[in-house]
């Protein structure tokens, strides 16, 4: 068998977390394939240490508005098909999503929106949610999703749902969307290998959250049922430094 190794991180700005140590991290940790999102750049405004980064392929998706949302994808075996959104120009404007193509999986990438900022942002969200279901659903081969998915599924997981559950990323539709796209097929990695609570992968920075570890577990890996035999671990890694958000970890037998 091959085990492939991914790593999923939302960077909060690529160039800020670079300046933080983070390429370093990404050495250390030594996946095949690392998805990084919300990296606030286009391409050519990534810094060459990471678009040149020995051994790996880059593929970026930048949002029209700058220093706004964007997602990439550095490999180290490229793939036989990319695509850049997920075919909605309300969405894929804004750089939310990268698709790679492999003979034995697909790869999805995605920075999905905040539902904050108002109930229009918070329809989006939903309108979002949907169409992405829509399109994973329609996948020709099994799937790899991976991204900040922006909602804490769980009361498990974060430190204060009590406190939260009128608040954008633990409402019950923000929530509810999570279990259908479990019933469609799908299955949370990290749940496969870890119970109950305390696991978490964001920190609000203004609140100090992280030195109180009261955070929420909002960046997933998803596959589709057909490769959860393959899942041969997943985890967070809450120690590594550089953005509001730790790296997750998938790895897969295939």
């Amino acid at each position: 068998m091959n085990k492939i190794k991914f790593l999923s991180w939302n960077v909060n700005g690529v160039r800020a977390a670079l300046k933080k140590g983070a390429l370093e991290a990404l050495d250390t940790i030594g996946a095949d394939i690392v998805c990084l999102q919300e990296i606030k750049a286009k391409a050519e405004q990534i810094p060459e240490e990471l678009m040149g980064w020995s051994g790996y392929q880059p593929y970026v998706c930048a949002a029209e508005r700058p220093g706004y949302s964007g997602v990439a994808v550095f490999v180290k075996t490229p793939p036989e098909r990319v695509a850049y959104g997920i075919g909605d120009e309300r969405f894929d404007r804004e750089g939310r999503t990268l698709v790679l193509d492999y003979p034995q999986f697909r790869l999805v990438n995605c920075y999905f929106p905040n539902g904050g900022n108002g109930p229009e942002r918070l329809k989006f969200k939903m309108d979002f949610y949907a169409a992405f279901q829509r399109f994973a659903e329609d996948s020709p081969k099994p799937l790899v999703v991976c991204g900040d998915v922006n909602t804490a599924h769980r009361e498990i997981d974060l430190a204060r749902p009590k406190e939260n559950v009128n608040n954008t990323g633990f409402l019950p539709m923000e929530r509810a969307w999570i279990d259908e796209f479990l019933t469609v097929g799908f299955s949370d990695t990290f749940r496969l290998f870890h119970e109950g609570g305390g696991y978490y992968t964001w920190w609000d920075m203004k609140t100090r959250a992280r030195e109180r570890d009261i955070g929420w577990r909002i960046d997933y890996f998803f596959v589709s049922r057909d490769l959860e035999t393959r899942v041969a671990d997943a985890y967070i890694l809450p120690e590594v430094m550089g953005s509001d958000h730790c790296p997750v970890i998938l790895e897969l037998d295939l």
